[in-house]
């Protein structure tokens, strides 16, 4: 949405006295059945494609919209309009819209660059494409390298029989463990950043983590993939390769300005805010959201409709994380807000597991509570969530408590991996990988595969780490 329009939306909030409200919920005065309308969107998300694929298919967005009048209308009538609204506002302004900013940059560049020719969908060729992936996923971003790679990777497989394997390795992989090396790489880490954790502390401490899990990863997937390989019929599996060429290479320059704007939001810090409903907009981040939006413009301006067009891009992945995430990031904040409320919270429990007798944190219990949080909530704010319980303040956490903080970094960013909501990039390469034919698991085959592989290797980082 243009800044213009947004501030045209906004301004008439700015002279109500009764919506300079605080936009955190007291979490210490709220009971779970505010969670209920959240846990009912994951559940319509877990369900209906199950039993309903058709009716979920066209009603997605009407579904995830009842969900959320169901929790704003209590709401409101116990809380009062004024803070309905800035509960709206500031999911929309602090959350919601740079999140789904950033997404769709990432997505919309991304979509701008073709790989033309193809490959041999062999397990050498599809381990190279995922360990080449998980090493972009912290420049670029999970989102960025999950879009640039999905499409040549299912092209290369699309006279394979058994390809679902591979998306799901791809999610696990490109979607997720590979964006735990830089801030750039997943939200949890960008934020931590914004706290005051370095380029250098999350580079040192994250490398040997990741590096031993996607080596796991890709060891599992070249076996796995080679089993499926062998079972392929002759006339299934693809002989002729055709020379790779890439197409709109400009929008690497755009996919650089992207890197660009978010670094800028972290490094820039103007002291600069407007005040929204009792919500604070700070001049940076409103900066990086408006060049955000002009460079995916500029990428539909000057890429050729025929890269689009040889990408098969188009909207329906973007606009599906879109209305679920809006949704989402509404109904959360009651479940946020009772995480934050620690021991006086209806959640106090979860606050006790991951800390001693002494007081002291149990990186252990750290790393899954955070990371099983993260499969299901935002993975963001659950780091937030965990980084504040543990300390709050980033010296602190970067020296004597590095361990703990790592915990919560590792749990944030792998376990974001258990679900298909654990991480938004999940969702578009799924998407993307139903509209190319490929029949991806529903919402609990999915943990099916994320239980038998991810939770083995989470138990051996554990043993290994804490």
């Amino acid at each position: 949405m243009p800044y213009a329009l947004r501030n045209l939306l906004v301004l008439p909030l700015l002279a109500l006295p009764a919506l300079a409200q605080a936009a955190d919920l007291d979490g210490s005065t709220l009971s779970l059945a505010w969670v209920l309308p959240f846990a009912g969107i994951l559940l319509s998300i877990a369900l209906f494609p199950i039993f309903a694929p058709g009716f979920w298919h066209h009603h997605f967005g009407k579904i995830t919209a009842c969900w959320t009048v169901l929790f704003l209308l209590p709401f409101t009538a116990s809380f009062g309009v004024g803070s309905a609204i800035s509960l709206i506002v500031h999911a929309l302004v602090t959350e919601y819209i740079p999140f789904i900013m950033l997404l769709l940059a990432l997505y919309t560049v991304s979509g701008g660059i073709l790989v033309g020719g193809s490959l041999h969908g062999s397990p050498r060729v599809n381990t190279s494409i995922l360990a080449i992936g998980t090493l972009l996923a912290s420049i670029m971003g999970t989102t960025g390298a999950a879009m640039l790679l999905i499409r040549p990777l299912l092209k290369a497989n699309d006279n394979r029989k058994h390809q679902v394997h591979v998306v799901v390795f791809f999610i696990f992989l490109v979607a997720n463990v590979g964006g735990g090396l830089t801030p750039l790489g997943d939200p949890p880490l960008f934020l931590g950043f914004l706290k005051g954790v370095t380029f250098g502390w999350t580079f040192q401490h994250m490398l040997l983590p990741v590096a031993l899990l996607a080596a796991l990863l890709l060891l599992v997937f070249y076996a796995v993939d080679s089993y499926f390989y062998r079972r392929e019929d002759e006339e299934f599996k693809p002989h002729h390769d055709q020379p790779l060429r890439l197409y709109g290479k400009i929008n690497f320059l755009l996919l650089a300005g992207v890197v660009g704007a978010v670094l800028l939001s972290g490094f820039w810090q103007p002291a600069l805010h407007f005040e929204l409903a009792g919500v604070h907009a700070e001049l940076q981040n409103l900066v990086r959201d408006g060049l955000l939006l002009l460079l995916t413009i500029i990428s539909l301006w000057i890429t050729p409709k025929q890269v689009r067009a040889g990408n098969e891009f188009n909207w329906a992945a973007i606009l599906e994380v879109g209305k679920l995430f809006a949704g989402i990031f509404v109904t959360i904040a009651p479940a946020i807000a009772i995480l934050r409320a620690g021991t006086a919270g209806q959640l106090a429990g979860l606050v006790h597991a991951v800390s001693g007798a002494d007081g002291q944190p149990v990186n252990a219990m750290y790393f899954w509570m955070t990371g099983l949080l993260s499969s299901f909530l935002d993975n963001a704010p659950t780091y937030l969530v965990f980084f504040n319980l543990a300390d709050g303040d980033a010296s602190t956490l970067m020296g004597p408590l590095a361990q703990t903080l790592l915990a919560i970094s590792m749990g944030a960013v792998f376990m974001g991996a258990n679900t298909y909501i654990g991480n938004a990039p999940n969702f578009m390469v799924k998407a993307i990988a139903e509209q190319r034919g490929v029949a991806m698991p529903s919402f609990f085959a999915y943990m099916l595969w994320s239980i038998g592989v991810l939770m083995p290797l989470f138990a051996l980082l554990t043993w290994i780490f804490f």
